[in-house]
């Protein structure tokens, strides 16, 4: 699932996740909840501060945060 947060864009890779629920657990903004078939999604994506928790802690690297306005991938 892609969200675009504006100057941002989260990804979640659900070929990666195993929908164990840290990114959620660690994310101090409650920007990412789990939604009804256990995968992760940007709740409330306007108020992310981009400490990258959620990628740091995520075992299977299945979050993504790119900039928008580059190509490149800043963590994932």
């Amino acid at each position: 699932m892609v969200v675009d947060a504006g100057s941002f864009i989260f990804q979640f890779n659900t070929e990666r996740c195993k929908r164990c629920g840290i990114c959620s657990h660690f994310c101090p903004r409650r920007v990412i909840a789990t939604g009804d078939d256990g995968y992760p999604y940007a709740r409330r994506p306007e108020k992310c501060t981009r400490c990258f928790l959620c990628f740091h802690r995520c075992p299977d690297f299945a979050v993504e945060v790119k900039d928008v306005d580059t190509d490149a991938i800043s963590a994932g």
